[in-house]
């Protein structure tokens, strides 16, 4: 069984769980390289937990005993191990096809899963987007692109965003200012940013309402998230995969436009006319302005 459907069960079968057997398929979600590495007795001592309750999630997820719950993250680490040698990614390159494949099979999945989100809950968090009196972007590590590409769409569609995340951390401290009225949208996958989960727990702490795209609803970002948007991270490499993050940073950016009406209307003609009048963009074609005759001016 790959990793990412052991995760899968997890996620599927969490709240038919007992309290005990939540705190330990909890710990399983987040710390799967650890559940890799150590023994039942280990892992039920971190996970905060009797040895023997390891036991029965196992038998809850339908996986057999507690080596059935470590042989998918075993040989997920194998395999990550294997691939992580330059001649075993040599050799990985050299298969072409094959590799390839797998890797758009692996990237299609990620895009398909946006759709698991519940158009409902996809409008709500456009419209809490489009409400709020600022929004803020969270993001760091394999994240930070996708939270940046988010708050540059956002920027185009209203006024009052910003990347809290910047050489200076001065976004970061902005943070202090939200409040009720504002709203933080965070992105983080497994494992998750330290820094992120405790900016995010302390804004929500403050009542400032969370919107969280995540990979899954156990994450520590989806336990104070008002709004929770999930995205898968499958990959044929040693690195998570951020496909299904930034194509469902992209979903919500399209519904945030499509449910702005008029004020986005005015909002996304007058960056458009700015950007002509100051020629932000090249506009000589893709081979380039024509040169120009000896002695004529420029056009």
């Amino acid at each position: 069984m790959p990793l990412h459907q052991l995760t899968q069960l997890i996620d599927q079968h969490f709240e038919a769980l007992s309290p005990e057997l939540q705190r330990a398929a909890r710990w399983v979600r987040e710390h799967p390289s650890a559940l890799g590495l150590q023994s039942m007795r280990q892992t039920a001592q971190a996970a905060g937990v009797a040895p023997a309750t390891m036991t029965r999630l196992a038998r809850a997820l339908g996986v057999g005993g507690f080596e059935g719950l470590r042989a998918p993250v075993v040989l997920h680490l194998s395999d990550a191990s294997r691939r992580s040698t330059p001649i075993n990614e040599l050799a990985a390159v050299s298969e072409g096809h094959d590799a390839l494949d797998q890797l758009i099979q692996a990237q299609m999945g990620n895009v398909r899963s946006i759709e698991n989100n519940a158009q409902t809950t996809v409008v709500a968090a456009a419209q809490a987007i489009l409400t709020a009196r600022g929004v803020a972007f969270l993001g760091s590590r394999a994240s930070f692109g996708v939270a940046q590409s988010l708050q540059y769409a956002c920027d185009w569609l209203r006024s009052g965003t910003w990347l809290a995340a910047d050489a200076s951390h001065a976004g970061a401290d902005r943070l202090a200012d939200l409040d009720s009225a504002d709203l933080l949208v965070v992105v983080s996958q497994a494992p998750y940013a330290r820094t992120v989960v405790e900016a995010t727990q302390e804004a929500h702490a403050r009542g400032v309402p969370v919107l969280a795209l995540t990979d899954s609803p156990l994450s520590p970002l989806a336990q104070v998230a008002r709004w929770v948007l999930q995205f898968e991270t499958r990959a044929t490499g040693f690195f998570h995969s951020m496909t299904g993050a930034q194509a469902l940073g992209e979903a919500l950016m399209n519904e945030v436009a499509v449910r702005g009406g008029d004020p986005v209307t005015r909002r996304l003609a007058q960056r458009q006319q700015r950007h002509r009048e100051t020629r932000t963009y090249w506009a000589g074609g893709p081979r380039g302005p024509r040169p120009t005759k000896a002695g004529s001016p420029p056009s």
